[in-house]
């Protein structure tokens, strides 16, 4: 069972490679693994088309114009808007401004955390980032896919 918490501004685990900043705000361990909490902070890439095998996404836009494709559908979202990419549906997001805005997303079961790790941990050994992407998609259940997959 998970225990009552507060994060405070500023807080949380900070999670740096290759030039973009993720900020675990609830892990699995505090969240007893109900789910995890992360903010995405600017500079950071878009994400081409990939799938995940059980992990759901909530995102909610901070800051920025946002485009999410997920199956046939696309959304434009911004500050304030909130946008649900299912597991097992193939998505991919964009900004409208490259490398601009804030992302807050809630990913459920608990534990994607550790993809962000993972790359954190592998950038800082100077390994090239696509074998660290490689692992911790295949680690994580990601499968990255084609334009036409």
């Amino acid at each position: 069972m998970a225990a009552p918490f507060a994060q405070h501004h500023g807080g949380g685990e900070r999670l740096e490679f290759w030039g973009t900043t993720i900020v675990v705000r609830a892990s699995a361990d505090t969240t007893g693994g109900a789910f995890t909490l992360f903010e995405e902070e600017t500079p950071i890439l878009d994400t081409s088309r990939h799938v995940h095998r059980e992990t759901d996404e909530l995102y909610h836009v901070l800051d920025g114009e946002h485009v999410f494709v997920c199956g046939d559908e696309e959304f434009t979202v911004g500050p304030g808007g909130t946008v649900f990419l299912p597991h097992g549906v193939p998505h991919a997001h964009r900004r409208v401004v490259p490398r601009t805005g804030r992302l807050l997303c809630v990913t459920s079961p608990a534990g994607f955390e550790g993809f962000f790790r993972l790359l954190a941990e592998t950038s800082r050994t100077g390994a090239s980032p696509g074998e660290a992407y490689e692992r911790a998609s295949q680690e994580h259940g990601v499968t990255w896919l084609g334009d036409g997959d």
